[in-house]
């Protein structure tokens, strides 16, 4: 697996597989999945990245909120 960033365009490629070459993408929003001719993913774009990539970490950091005791009289 190899993962790259283009700081210029904000685009993450991540390389799933080397196998195969590339026939076909399928876009879905924010994402560009590109297939082989066997249809396994060899290849991911996420485009707008610093935005995606700050929304996941917020969530991730949201999660790990809930999961730490919160001090006595203390709400969420």
């Amino acid at each position: 697996m190899n993962v790259e960033y283009d700081r210029e365009e904000d685009i993450l490629t991540i390389e799933i597989s080397r196998a195969g070459k590339i026939d076909h993408a399928e876009e879905a929003g924010s994402f560009i999945a590109h297939f082989n001719r066997e249809g396994q993913l060899v290849l991911l774009e996420i485009l707008d990245a610093s935005e995606f990539l700050a929304s996941l970490i917020k969530a991730s950091l949201r999660g790990r909120r809930q999961d730490l005791p919160l001090p006595a009289g203390e709400a969420v």
